[in-house]
C-alpha cells in the first residue's frame, strides 16, 4: 500500500485527504484532521493528488485514474453510475436506482453510496435525497454542501467567462 496525504480547501474544515493507493489503482480517498501514516506516495498517488487539485482549482472536472475497487457487484455497478453524473449536476438515490432496475433498489443504492471508499473522485456528493435535500455523505454535510458549490461555481464562472 501506498499513501500520500494532500491539503484539504480550508473551507472544507478538514485539514487533509487521504490517499490510499496499491500498485493498480486508488483504494480510498478521504477526509482526515492529521496525518495518521507516514507518506510513501507511488505514481499513482502523485497523479491522484494533482488531479484533486486541479479539481479544487477548478481546472478538472473529471478524473483519470485506475481505481482498485473492492465491494459487491451491485456497489461496483451503483459506483460506475456515480462516474457518469456530471460535473455540478445531482441525481436522486431514486434516479439512479431506476436507472439501475427499480425504484426499489433505492435502499441498496443509499448503502452502495455510503461504502464508497473512494471520495470526490468517485463522486458520491452528488446523490440527494428523492425531495431535493442533501442526505448523507461520508465526510458530512457540510462538505457535500461546499463541493456542490463549488461545482456550480466553476460551472458559473466558466460561463460567464465564455459570455464577456
Amino acid at each position: 500500500m501506498y499513501d500520500a496525504y494532500m491539503k484539504a480547501p480550508k473551507e472544507l474544515g478538514k485539514a487533509y485527504l487521504h490517499i490510499c493507493c496499491s500498485d493498480t489503482g486508488v483504494k480510498s480517498v478521504f477526509f482526515c484532521d492529521s496525518k495518521i501514516i507516514n507518506e510513501n506516495p507511488n505514481d499513482i498517488a502523485l497523479c491522484c493528488i494533482d488531479q484533486l487539485q486541479n479539481y479544487f482549482k477548478g481546472l478538472q472536472r473529471s478524473f483519470d485514474l485506475p481505481l482498485d475497487l473492492k465491494g459487491s457487484n451491485f456497489q461496483k455497478k451503483v459506483w460506475e453510475h456515480l462516474c457518469e453524473i456530471k460535473f455540478g449536476e445531482t441525481k436522486s438515490y431514486k434516479e439512479i436506482a431506476l436507472q439501475l432496475g427499480g425504484s426499489n433498489y433505492s435502499r441498496a443504492v443509499g448503502t452502495a453510496n455510503s461504502k464508497n471508499p473512494i471520495s470526490i473522485i468517485i463522486p458520491c456528493h452528488r446523490v440527494i435525497a428523492n425531495d431535493g435535500k442533501l442526505s448523507g455523505y461520508a465526510g458530512g454535510a457540510e462538505i457535500k454542501k461546499w463541493l456542490l458549490e463549488h461545482e456550480k461555481n466553476v460551472l458559473l464562472n466558466h460561463h460567464q467567462n465564455k459570455h464577456s
